[in-house]
């Protein structure tokens, strides 16, 4: 009778972590999708949640009364499923794992509303399942009639066991995937092999490492990243450097447009006709190679990554992990040259933090949702429609000073895509993807708002004394809907093809420039800000920035996403695979992409030393290559 507890509290144990292990583990083959290349990382994937589960579910052995025993695997059974589950919703929007920040932007949540809905599943109850199989195998085993404590020599060997099993697992884990620690950036890889629980742990560490940056930093480390980014300055096309001296400059960030729309049709219907009527434009620069590198912040990624040509964090956005931060944005420089800079966007001023953001970015003037009138029939989804949004936007131009520089954010092409009635040009695409139905549908309004724009622009007398720059923010459809996308495409959306739909259109357009033409350039989002800068005449040799100006000759044809792939004209590097362009198929050379990689993590890193660490306070009020560089304070 003495030990009648013992086993019982055991038989417990032993059901919470099979319930708990077996659950995360189905949770991981249907609700993420991890390519799993062969038997080992399939047997790491099986056994990373186990060693977790031990450690955590084992401090029930040293509960004294079997109440407090059942309660505390209830409790932790509740917190680790509320994780797994909201790690969860999360991917079916994003197509990534939750990081420390994110989970601090709270003043977002409201705004989510109508795509967290959208995102859940009638079967989503069942992710709480091992808590009702906890509790019910505890009301069945009953509470033992003679207390009796596990034995101490018992416990020990138990978190032995357990650490035993975390050893193995970081040996596979290494063994399969070696220097997996030095890869922070690719939240996948870190799920895969140490499993979602030990990801979160991780990525605290992380996290906490990374803030410390920049109580650390004393700017002795901009030297190195100095050296390295003038070293690869591209000067300016002198045909191209100020051909847009003096111009308005209206940059526009369209939505969740992937290219996959431009010169195509869905079922006979035209998606884009007046961006297909821009590639043959004579006034305009069409870039069909151009590509988004936004991570988790999507379209305040974009924004910070075209005003400062840095890359965004890994770990969530920079406009709410460094909103106070000093930069050298493009729009500080554009107002150091007589430019009245402003960015509209019909939300809410805190959304993302942009209010405070726009200030560290040296932004003039802020139009948000206060700056506009939304009347009956004008709101959608997440907000104002495009049609009254450029119209009203239009309006205000003619009141700002000239020159002015503005970046507009569109809003109705936003996930779930949904739109009203009146405002369906096109009927649904017919595939097995909701998501990718609408899709088409709110990019043909947006393809209408946009024409529409230009059409205001000239009525109003600012269309010929402008450029006019639109690109694509992010993706619009993820990887969840590979399969509807492989239908449309006609074929498999592999990890090369995958990397190849996160182009986005982006379009220079020069009124009356007349030499445009179609530019097959490699390029990406972080290019935008010296390419502008010198169509504009404003040199950026000083500037600590990583892209290059897409008409220079010497043009770095490099694309690095956030998450360690990269592009080349001659190869792809996704899924941890290297892809030989010229065949489609995985390069025969196991080296080939290698020089490339060690590029990658070291602009990476450099970028993040920058942002983590606050280094442009140092640079902006210190000689630059020998030369004192005048620059504006912060207001």
């Amino acid at each position: 009778m003495a030990n009648t507890k013992r086993p019982k509290l055991l038989l417990l144990l032993a059901i919470a972590v099979a319930a708990s292990w077996l659950k995360t583990y189905i949770t991981y083959k249907t609700s993420f999708n991890m390519a799993i290349d062969n038997v080992m990382q399939e047997f790491i994937l099986f056994i990373n949640p186990l060693c977790f589960l031990l450690f955590i579910y084992g401090f029930s052995m040293y509960m004294r009364t079997w109440k407090g025993t059942v309660r505390y695997l209830l409790i932790s059974s509740t917190i680790m499923t509320i994780v797994l589950y909201a790690n969860v919703v999360f991917y079916r929007f994003y197509s990534d794992f939750i990081t420390l920040p994110v989970l601090f932007q709270t003043n977002n949540f409201g705004d989510l509303g109508s795509s967290v809905l959208s995102s859940l599943r009638i079967h989503d109850p069942l992710y709480f399942a091992d808590i009702l199989i906890i509790w019910y195998a505890a009301k069945k085993l009953g509470e033992p009639a003679v207390k009796s404590a596990v034995r101490p020599m018992f416990r020990r060997l138990y978190f032995v066991g357990t650490a035993a099993l975390l050893v193995l697992n970081l040996g596979l884990a290494e063994t399969e995937r070696p220097q997996l620690l030095t890869r922070s950036f690719d939240r996948e890889l870190l799920v895969k092999n140490l499993g979602m629980y030990n990801y979160h742990l991780y990525d605290i560490y992380i996290q906490t490492k990374s803030h410390a940056q920049r109580a650390l930093a004393d700017g002795t480390e901009l030297t190195e990243i100095e050296n390295y980014t003038s070293a690869n300055h591209a000067a300016p096309d002198p045909e191209m450097f100020g051909v847009a001296e003096g111009r308005n400059v209206i940059v526009i960030s369209m939505e969740s447009l992937q290219s996959f729309v431009i010169n195509n049709d869905m079922n006979g219907h035209e998606v884009t006709p007046f961006l297909n009527s821009l590639t043959q434009d004579k006034d305009t620069f069409y870039f069909p190679n151009f590509y988004h590198q936004t991570g988790l912040g999507k379209t305040s990624d974009s924004e910070f990554i075209v005003e400062n040509s840095l890359y965004p964090l890994s770990g969530g956005a920079v406009f709410f992990t460094n909103g106070g931060n000093t930069f050298n944005s493009m729009a500080e420089k554009l107002g150091d040259n007589g430019y009245y800079t402003n960015v509209m966007h019909p939300n809410g001023k805190s959304f993302w933090n942009r209010d405070m953001m726009y200030q560290a970015l040296e932004v003039d003037h802020f139009y948000d949702i206060e700056s506009y009138t939304i009347g009956e029939g004008d709101s959608v989804n997440w907000g104002m429609k495009d049609v009254p949004f450029f119209e009203q936007s239009a309006d205000l131009m003619t009141e700002m000073p000239q020159p002015f520089y503005s970046r507009m954010i569109t809003l109705t092409n936003h996930y779930p895509f949904t739109l009203d009635e009146e405002d369906k040009i096109i009927p649904e695409y017919d595939s097995n993807s909701k998501t990718l139905n609408r899709y088409f549908q709110t990019v043909r309004y947006m393809d209408e708002a946009l024409k529409s724009f230009f059409d205001d622009l000239k009525e109003k007398g600012l269309y010929d004394n402008s450029i006019i720059v639109m690109y694509g923010d992010h993706y619009g459809i993820s990887e969840n809907h590979n399969k509807a996308m492989s239908t449309y495409l006609g074929e498999e959306v592999t990890p090369l093809v995958s990397a190849e739909l996160q182009k986005v259109p982006m379009f220079i357009h020069i009124p009356g420039y007349g030499e445009g033409e179609t530019l097959e350039t490699l390029a990406g989002q972080i290019d935008l800000r010296p390419t502008l800068l010198h169509l504009m005449g404003i040199d950026t040799k000083e500037d600590l920035q990583f892209g290059t100006d897409i008409f220079s000759p010497e043009h770095d044809e490099f694309v690095i996403f956030r998450d360690g792939r990269f592009i080349t004209p001659d190869n792809i590097y996704a899924g941890e695979v290297c892809y030989d362009l010229s065949t489609r198929e995985e390069a025969e050379d196991p080296a080939a992409c290698e020089e490339e990689m060690q590029k990658v993590q070291q602009e990476l890193k450099y970028s993040d030393m920058i942002i983590n660490g606050d280094l442009l306070r140092f640079y902006r009020n210190q000689p630059v290559s020998g030369q004192e560089v005048e620059l504006r304070e912060a207001e």
